[in-house]
């Protein structure tokens, strides 16, 4: 998508030398999508003891392997 946008040269220059990347574009992209990942992950962290997760795959696995071998 092409968006015209106001940003500080020292910024972009910063961005691009830092993230490594050829264009600005790609720079700019790779930028946003790091800082969306590390937000997410601060998201993550902050539901720590507020969840209740219950690790029962094993036991689901083993119930979806008897229906297989009751409906053959």
């Amino acid at each position: 998508m092409r968006t015209t946008l106001d940003i500080d040269n020292k910024l972009l220059e910063e961005v691009a030398k830092t993230t490594g990347e050829r264009t600005l574009s790609k720079a700019v992209s790779r930028a946003l999508d790091e800082f969306l990942r590390r937000r997410k992950i601060e998201r993550l962290i902050e539901l720590a003891g507020k969840i209740d997760l219950v690790d029962n795959w094993r036991e689901l696995e083993e119930i979806e392997l008897q229906e297989m071998e009751r409906d053959k």
